[in-house]
Formats: C-alpha cells, sequence, structure tokens
C-alpha cells in the first residue's frame, strides 16, 4: 500500500529546476481557474445569483438539471454526478493549483472534462469545447507527471524519502 501511494504521490522532476517552473504555471492557473471561475458556480455561491440574476434556490439546483439532461446514468443520480463534477472543479482544482495529490485531482479534473466535452458542450462546436479541452490537456500532463518539483507533493515524497532512510529533514 506505501508503494502505491508513494507512485501515486512522487512526481517526475525535470533537470533543469526553471522546466518545472514552467509545468507549474499552467498547472496554478488552471487549477484557481477552474476552483474560482467553473466550480464556485456549480456549488451555488451567493456571488452566482446576483450574476445570473436568479434567486439562491434557482442557483442551487441548476447543475444537477443540467446534468439529469445528459441522459442514462446521468439522469438516474444527476445530484451526485453534479456533485462529483463541482468537488473535481472546485476542490480538485485547488488540489491541482497547489500540486497536492495531483496525479489523484487530474484524474477527476479529466473525468470531469471528457463528460463536459462529450456530453455538454459537443454540439456547439470546436469553440464551445475549447475550454473544457484546455482543462482536459492540462489533466493530462499532470496525471503523468504529477506536481514537478513546485507542489505540495514533492515536499511530501522528499519527507517520505527521508523518513525511510532515517535522515532529518533539516539535513536535506
Amino acid at each position: 500500500m506505501k508503494k502505491l501511494l508513494k507512485s501515486i504521490i512522487k512526481p517526475v522532476t525535470q533537470s533543469k529546476w526553471y522546466a518545472d517552473l514552467l509545468f507549474a504555471i499552467p498547472r496554478f492557473v488552471c487549477g484557481m481557474l477552474l476552483t474560482t471561475s467553473f466550480g464556485a458556480d456549480k456549488f451555488g455561491m451567493p456571488w452566482t445569483a446576483d450574476h445570473r440574476n436568479l434567486d439562491l434556490f434557482e442557483v442551487a439546483y441548476w447543475f444537477p438539471q443540467d446534468v439529469a439532461t445528459y441522459g442514462g446514468i446521468f439522469a438516474m443520480f444527476p445530484v451526485f454526478f453534479a456533485w462529483m463534477g463541482a468537488f473535481s472543479e472546485a476542490v480538485g482544482g485547488l488540489f491541482l493549483a497547489f500540486g497536492l495529490k495531483t496525479r489523484i485531482a487530474s484524474f477527476l479534473i479529466m473525468c470531469t472534462m471528457l463528460v463536459a466535452i462529450f456530453m455538454q458542450k459537443m454540439g456547439g462546436g470546436v469553440w464551445g469545447m475549447l475550454p473544457a479541452m484546455g482543462f482536459l490537456w492540462v489533466a493530462i500532463y499532470n496525471l503523468v507527471l504529477g506536481s514537478g518539483r513546485f507542489g505540495i507533493d514533492y515536499l511530501i515524497s522528499k519527507k517520505m524519502e527521508a523518513s525511510k532512510l532515517e535522515i532529518p529533514i533539516a539535513q536535506l
């Protein structure tokens, strides 16, 4: 179990620090955009009521109703899938931005963006799909690479390695 956890957490680091920084910039920007601009709307935050001229009751229930229109299993459990989508965008976006459990967050975001592309945006043409496709690409490369050296996962993996070797962290 510990080996599995280590393989999920330990990021791939590039040979130069600035390459990791270059990978961290879109990870942070996309994570923060997912959290603030996309995920927050789906949780029915009060500022979205002003933005859409809806009352709070309408804001809290628009997303499950939208998910139910996808049909199939989404129509059977619209509240569950709506909460999973909102969670992966809001909380997963924060995890992605800060490089915490990056691969798990990336997987959740990837699943959400695939649903958004194929179930919601497909009929609207390529321009309508571009935001979801952009988040999908960032999620894919973070699923493979992890957070790099500019993320919390890197610090956790260093601490795990240090505790395995029984070297005090201060000496690293």
